[in-house]
This record gives C-alpha cells, sequence and structure tokens, in this order.
C-alpha cells in the first residue's frame, strides 16, 4: 500500500500559491517547485474546466520528473459577468494579476446593485501520484465583489472579493483567517486529510495478527 509522499512537486511557479500550500499542508511534507528541480516548462492551459487544466499541468510536470505533482487551477466566477472570467481568470483580458485586472472588473461592474455583484472563487487541485494514479480535490469560496479595491493581504483578485459574513474583504484578512475560508485553503486541507488517511493506514492495528475471544 502507498504510504504519504514525503515530496510533492507544485506544478506552478505562482509565489502565492506556494505559500497557501505549505501553510495548509504542514510539517513533514516538502513541496517542491519546478525551480527546485530544474523544470521549466510552458504549460497551455486549453482545458474546458479548472479540473482540465489542472490535470494538463499536473501530467506535464509529473511526465519530466516522476514524483508525485500537484496541479491546481482556480478562478473567480461573477454573476454578472455570467460566470465570468472563469477558467479563464488568469489570461482574462490579457491583463496581469493584481490592480490592472481588478480596475478592469470594477469598470465592467460599473452601476451594478450589490444584489447582482455575487461570486465566487472557485479552485480544483489534481494530485499525480507515484504510480500515475490520480486524485482531485476541489475547494469554493462565495461573495461579493466590492466597490473598490481594500486591504493588502492575499493575491489575486482578493482586494475586491468581500465577504459579507465577515465585513471585509479577503485582502484585509489574515493568512490565517483567508485560507480558512478560501477556495484553496478548502482544496488544500483535503489533499491533506486525503494524505494523512493514507499515512494511518499503512500503521498496523494494535489487534493485528493476534486472536482474541468475545465473551
Amino acid at each position: 500500500m502507498r504510504g504519504r509522499p514525503r515530496q510533492i512537486l507544485l506544478a506552478s511557479s505562482n509565489p502565492g500559491k506556494l505559500k497557501d500550500l505549505k501553510a495548509c499542508l504542514g510539517a513533514g511534507l516538502e513541496i517542491l517547485t519546478p525551480a527546485d528541480v530544474g523544470l521549466s516548462a510552458e504549460v497551455h492551459e486549453t482545458g474546458a474546466t479548472y479540473v482540465e487544466n489542472a490535470r494538463l499541468k499536473a501530467e506535464a510536470y509529473f511526465d519530466a520528473i516522476r514524483v508525485p505533482t500537484l496541479g491546481e487551477d482556480s478562478g473567480l466566477e461573477i454573476a454578472a459577468l455570467n460566470g465570468g472570467p472563469g477558467v479563464f481568470s488568469a489570461r482574462f483580458q490579457g491583463l496581469p494579476d493584481g490592480p490592472i485586472k481588478n480596475a478592469h472588473i470594477l469598470q465592467l461592474l460599473a452601476g451594478v446593485p450589490p444584489s447582482r455583484r455575487g461570486c465566487r472563487y472557485h479552485c480544483v487541485m489534481v494530485l499525480v501520484e507515484a504510480d500515475g494514479s490520480q486524485r482531485a480535490f476541489e475547494g469554493t469560496c462565495a461573495g461579493r465583489i466590492a466597490p473598490e479595491p481594500t486591504g493588502h493581504g492575499g493575491f489575486g483578485f482578493d482586494p475586491i472579493v468581500f465577504i459579507p459574513r465577515l465585513g471585509r474583504t479577503l485582502a484585509e484578512l489574515s493568512d490565517e483567517e483567508r485560507l480558512a475560508i478560501n477556495h484553496r485553503g478548502r482544496a488544500a486541507r483535503k489533499l491533506a486529510r486525503y494524505l494523512t488517511s493514507r499515512e494511518r493506514a499503512l500503521i498496523p492495528s494494535p489487534l493485528a495478527g493476534e486472536g482474541y475471544r468475545s465473551d
């Protein structure tokens, strides 16, 4: 039976994603980046879904190095934009992630009332294991597009994703608070539970090999 891997290659060079995964997956697991292993692969995200794109990235890097590899794809789905940019979030309008792209989103939503500014972050992670088998893990986080960017934490769309029940954007939360509720944190914790369950499955039961009698 397979045990918990001690190293996982993250099929991404995004420092924000690396930081989040290290925080969620805990000690005892080394997360490698492509730079750590001397890889540079250009993966075209041609999939129509998050899981397809995450799989494309994971498989491309796994094929190059043959160690457990994690691919991730995520996006922001906005109701007033018919679910866009969604799977095209990373390359939306050809704009770089951050303030410029966020300003463009706000411009598209100018005049749209709060009741129609609902949004949802969506994340899918695909783990390709050492034997080539795959597992997918999903997480979502619902909110509303804020009228203006607020906060300096997180990355990407976080300054404009307002969480009504907290009264703050994701960028106004501490890393611990943000990962407790956001899409990537939720998907990563599912991955962590899976890895832990595999590890526990290898620990022999105290009764293993012992006969016993029920009175």
